[in-house]
């Protein structure tokens, strides 16, 4: 009779050239062309090659996580908890190798003990469970109620944890729809699961933790610094962007400086010269926040060599009431080719007559649209698009987005959408902002 061969989610011992290995066996697909997977107990994975010697010291465990148990001190700033999914609330099922969402908020601090010696948890909320990229407007609505109503019940401020692939465009919608905010609200992400012995989640709860006792009023996402363990950032909401597909520190200030630097024990060092001031003291009170979270359909358009301008009749037609155009260079679009009929003019004139506000931002990300530059800027502007200014693509994309939800009036929408609301327009493009 052979042996019963392991099952992912064993816990085995593996030798291999005199060398010996204990950990998890992964599922892979490269277990049937001669290697193994092993997580071991640091966290990491490592491939093995399959002649090796495996020895089963456990069967496969069903996935299950300890809870941690919220302790009220007094004296710490007293927040609400909001976990909406993502991969900080996330480790590995032995099993299938896949990812599992965690099943309550309260597992997740079990990872962060350290946690509540610096905040006072009051509230925990999980309105829903998803990961980002599967958001949409009634997601960020429904994280913006529950905010308001922390911070109007008198908490001292909100920590939200939420996925990263698009964290920077929920941090951009809370900015705009938390009108009035006077309380620090930190969105917190992790590129890492808890599993892995490279968790950046931890660290940045803790940061954003401390974010909370900062002084400072403003919707922040809270990730880490550098590639290390050694301190975060704390960007302003509208001005965050996701550099890199997988780096811990891939979330960076565009255009603007960070509002802070924070480290793990407490310190924090201001960084931006004019952050918005919180309520001063714990404990102060209910908030004046107001939500404001009405949106308006609004597509987001590259422009590339080649592009068909058909793609703006497509979204005027689907009944988008706004369109942000990711142009090149200083805003350009494609205006005046040598085959006139691939001209984007005359759709950006037919969208402007049917009433869609038009934007143009650049694909540049860092600097300024400026429209007096070249002829073709002007004939842009003189078609109708209105410059996103130092925003981000995304940031105008949620910004417009919003204004155009506030009124039905498409030039009220206009003066909103040019109007700074929550820090995203620079005056000055600073020399230090650039990959800052």
């Amino acid at each position: 009779m052979q042996p019963q061969k392991p099952q992912p989610g064993a816990r085995v011992r593996v030798t291999a050239n005199d060398v010996t290995y204990e950990g998890i066996l992964l599922p892979s697909a490269e277990m049937g062309t001669g290697n193994i997977l092993l997580k071991l107990d640091s966290g990491y994975n490592i491939g093995i090659d399959k002649t090796s010697t495996i020895e089963v010291l456990a069967p496969p465990k069903e996935l299950s996580f300890p809870i941690a148990k919220l302790q009220q001190k007094k004296g710490l700033p007293r927040i609400a908890l909001i976990a909406t999914g993502g991969t900080i609330g996330s480790r590995v099922d032995y099993r299938t190798g896949g990812v599992h969402m965690l099943l309550t908020p309260e597992q997740l601090l079990f990872n962060v003990p350290e946690l509540q010696g610096i905040v006072s948890i009051e509230t925990i909320e999980r309105p829903f469970a998803i990961a980002s990229e599967d958001m949409y407007f009634e997601e960020w609505q429904e994280i913006a109620r529950q905010v308001v109503a922390a911070l109007q019940s008198g908490l001292d401020g909100v920590i939200i944890t939420h996925g990263t692939d698009t964290l920077h465009y929920t941090a951009a919608a809370l900015s705009f729809m938390l009108q009035g905010l006077d309380k620090p609200v930190a969105l917190v992400g992790g590129q890492r699961s808890s599993d892995r012995g490279s968790f950046d989640g931890a660290m940045n709860l803790v940061c954003a933790a401390h974010y909370m006792s900062s002084g400072i009023g403003e919707v922040a996402l809270v990730m880490h610094a550098g590639s290390d363990d050694d301190a975060c950032l704390a960007i302003r909401g509208t001005t965050a962007r996701k550099m890199h597909t997988s780096r811990r520190d891939a979330f960076r200030p565009v255009n603007q400086l960070p509002l802070a630097k924070i480290w793990p024990d407490g310190k924090i060092e201001r960084i931006h010269p004019d952050p918005r001031p919180a309520s001063q003291g714990a404990s102060h009170g209910r908030s004046k926040v107001i939500l404001k979270d009405s949106f308006a359909k609004v597509a987001l358009v590259k422009l590339f060599p080649g592009a068909d301008p058909e793609v703006l009749d497509f979204h005027r037609k689907q009944g988008c009431k706004g369109i942000v155009l990711e142009g090149t260079g200083l805003g350009h679009v494609i205006t005046q080719p040598q085959d006139a009929s691939r001209s984007w003019i005359p759709a950006i004139q037919r969208c402007a007559e049917a009433g869609v506000l038009i934007v143009i931002s650049s694909q540049c990300l860092y600097g300024r649209i400026n429209q007096q530059v070249y002829s073709n800027l002007r004939i842009l502007h003189q078609a109708g698009a209105i410059s996103a200014q130092s925003m981000t693509p995304e940031c105008a994309y949620v910004k417009l987005s919003w204004a155009l939800g506030q009124t039905t009036d498409k030039d009220k929408a206009a003066g909103v959408f040019t109007s700074d609301i929550a820090g995203e327009i620079a005056e000055r493009t600073l020399h230090e902002t650039f990959l800052y």
